[in-house]
């Protein structure tokens, strides 16, 4: 039989996920509460006149051969009475053999609740454009694998689903970003070289305590289901020193713990950094994880050149 050097296994299988498991789980995100429109169609500031614009780069395991990275950016704004609109750009790459490119485009449509909170009801739609190259991959035997004789090429259609309840202090979120399943490889030659995409569940929630006048508590959690695959669960707790500058700590279950830090480099600009350092057995193999984002807000309402003085946005 014939065999792939083993440096790259490790990570190539468990982006393909050959054999033994039917799903494979999207990208993950340390900094989860500031890259909401990625994860949840139905997210929304319902700040009207504000264009929200972010992006995230995490790359993951460093130190490890062909270890994933990933970027977003975002951008969303209300467009009308209740009605807000967005695009989203996430590429995941593993190593120089898979690289996916998904584009898509967002609607939330947004119900006052009460005086103080209000749902949004989002709807996703665009492509996921799926590429390989096993060009480098290196056999110890003279003729190649045939499960990865051939690069890959793929579009596919998608769809996703979300609502988000939420106040200025808290919010609550559910979504299936994907919707329809995809199928990367197929079986040939008698050989098992399938890997599927299977629908992602996400349920994320957030909250502010004024502990007092200069200092807020935020904690949050992301819980990801898929089947096949066990949940993932992140717990994250964060504080806000004058509204300024925050820091935190993070624990993904059986996985790693995160150090997290943020600044407001201006009230419409924020920066931050995570580490996260991991806690499996790949710690063995990597000197951990690295992930930076950018919020900005435009304004192009007004409002501030007349002396308004818009909240921070909390999430």
């Amino acid at each position: 039989m014939k065999k792939i050097d083993p440096k790259y296994l490790l990570f190539i299988a468990a982006f393909l996920l050959f054999s033994s498991v039917k799903a494979q789980q999207d990208p993950q995100f340390t900094h989860y509460m500031y890259n909401m429109s990625v994860i949840n169609p139905g997210y929304a500031t319902d700040n009207e006149g504000i264009l929200n614009v972010g992006g995230l780069y995490r790359t993951q395991w460093v130190g490890a051969v062909g270890a994933p990275k990933t970027a977003t950016v975002f951008a969303h704004m209300p467009i009308a009475k209740r009605v807000e609109a967005g695009l989203s750009f996430v590429n995941d790459a593993i190593g120089d053999v898979v690289n996916e490119n998904n584009i898509y485009a967002d609607f939330a449509y947004v119900v006052p609740v009460s005086p103080t909170t209000k749902i949004s009801f989002g709807l996703k739609g665009g492509v996921t454009l799926f590429n390989t190259d096993f060009s480098g991959f290196k056999y110890t035997d003279e003729t190649a694998d045939p499960a990865f004789a051939q690069n890959i090429s793929k579009t596919f259609p998608n769809v996703g689903v979300g609502t988000y309840f939420f106040s200025d202090h808290y919010y609550i979120g559910l979504s299936a970003p994907n919707l329809l399943k995809t199928k990367h490889l197929d079986r040939k030659d008698g050989l098992q070289t399938t890997g599927v995409e299977d629908v992602h569940y996400f349920l994320t929630a957030g909250y502010v305590f004024d502990l007092n006048p200069n200092l807020k508590f935020k904690p949050a959690f992301m819980a990801k289901g898929v089947s096949g695959a066990p949940i993932a669960l992140d717990l994250t707790a964060n504080v806000l020193v004058n509204n300024f500058i925050e820091g935190g700590i993070g624990y993904r279950f059986d996985d790693s713990v995160s150090g997290l830090v943020n600044i407001y480099v201006t009230p419409s600009l924020r920066i931050g950094y995570a580490y996260d350092y991991t806690l499996s057995n790949l710690g063995k193999y990597n000197s951990g994880t690295h992930e930076i984002f950018l919020l900005f807000d435009i304004d192009f309402s007004g409002l501030k050149s007349k002396g308004y003085d818009k909240s921070p946005r909390f999430f």
